[in-house]
């Protein structure tokens, strides 16, 4: 017996399914190459491209469950991530721009405020997952002992003391770990209350990551709701 499948045999946690992070990559590849901007379009789509390339490879390495992981896949994980989140850094700098100056149509403007928000979301998200506790692949293959520090703590992960119907569901009893769902989540409440709200940051990364994430939607946010009032006005 392998090391790896000799280590699967003391977690019970279960692959991740392939779906949610696909998906949501998908919609944030479609956000980002929609987006009203004047970076040259062929940029744009080689962007999209060179991530979709990358995507397929990951599917066909893992087409349902995330159950294996070698450096190059690992590395294509972090780097679809960060290629979105860059990307969308740089167009939402733009869309900043734009709204201060007031130039160009107001509803295209908010409209497209709304897609360099939503494209945020989804690529942090990404990123928190693909970081956290050595990537998803890990998180359920690697004994807890073995895992690198974990970035985020989240309620599961102290749980294991409640009332039973609570503590059965805990990381310490059922032996969970957070999946793309759990880090969509806490990056869209990241991005909406500006802080942490049931998961904590850990590291300086996560840390730092949190914070430009929820400067970049407060500046935007209070960039658009001032850009409609003056529109209402």
């Amino acid at each position: 017996m392998s090391k790896t499948e000799d280590a699967r045999r003391s977690r019970s946690a279960e692959p991740e399914h392939r779906w949610p992070p696909l998906i949501a990559t998908v919609i944030a590849l479609a956000l980002y190459a929609a987006l009203p901007s004047i970076i040259p379009v062929f940029e744009r789509y080689a962007v999209v491209g060179i991530c979709l390339l990358m995507l397929i490879a990951l599917v066909v390495y893992n087409p349902h469950r995330l159950a294996r992981q070698s450096k190059w896949s690992r590395r294509a994980e972090i780097g679809i991530a960060l290629f979105i989140l860059i990307s969308n850094q740089i167009t939402l700098v733009e869309t900043v721009v734009r709204l201060l100056n007031k130039s160009g149509n107001g509803a295209e403007l908010l409209l497209a405020s709304l897609q360099v928000w939503g494209t945020n979301v989804i690529a942090f998200g990404l990123l928190f997952w693909a970081l956290d506790r050595g990537g998803p692949v890990s998180r359920v293959n690697v004994p807890r002992h073995e895992l690198p520090l974990a970035d985020f703590r989240f309620p599961q992960d102290e749980d294991h003391d409640t009332v039973d119907e609570v503590s059965r569901g805990s990381s310490r009893r059922a032996d969970w770990v957070p999946s793309y769902i759990d880090y969509f989540y806490f990056s869209l409440s990241n991005s909406m209350a500006f802080s942490p709200t049931d998961t904590m940051p850990l590291s300086h990364r996560a840390k730092l990551l949190m914070a430009l994430e929820s400067f970049g939607g407060f500046v935007l946010l209070a960039l658009v709701i001032a850009r409609a009032v003056s529109l209402i006005g």
